[in-house]
């Protein structure tokens, strides 16, 4: 018994491709020439510049546009002016927070803390950063 093949083709049902509907973008072409594709490289760089400016014009962080930027955490101002004094040896005056003026040379620095060398006879000191009212350049004056 061999199963036969009806020869007729089928015929797709008019009701299932009735509702299809082809989705095209939308181009904006003048002329319909697919060899020249400038019209479309100019829409795409458009588009990019776009993008890219409305990135930058977004606040960071959550802040508004007119507000200024926060001030990086570290700005290692400390560290190069703690540097310099040690490398020209300059005689400091440190005030501290109870008004006691200190005369000497920084010798090092660390996060809380520096080390003050004094004139011999004097002991040197290792004074908290927190303790520190301000300091200057002892031929500077006041």
């Amino acid at each position: 018994m061999k199963e036969t093949i009806d020869p007729t083709p089928l015929q797709p049902e008019e009701e299932n491709f009735a509702n299809r509907k082809l989705i095209r973008p939308a181009f904006n072409r003048t002329d319909h020439n697919h060899g020249n594709h400038n019209h479309n490289s100019n829409y795409i760089q458009a588009v990019e510049r776009r993008d890219r400016s409305e990135r930058h014009e977004r606040p960071e962080r959550g802040f508004d546009r007119s507000r200024k930027a926060i001030p990086p955490e570290q700005t290692n101002a400390e560290n190069f002016y703690y540097q310099k004094q040690m490398q020209t040896r300059t005689p400091m005056v440190i005030v501290l927070q109870d008004g006691e003026e200190l005369h000497g040379v920084i010798e090092w620095y660390d996060k809380h803390c520096i080390k003050l060398t004094r004139e011999s006879g004097h002991p040197n000191l290792m004074i908290y950063k927190p303790a520190i009212k301000y300091m200057f350049k002892e031929d500077e004056g006041r």
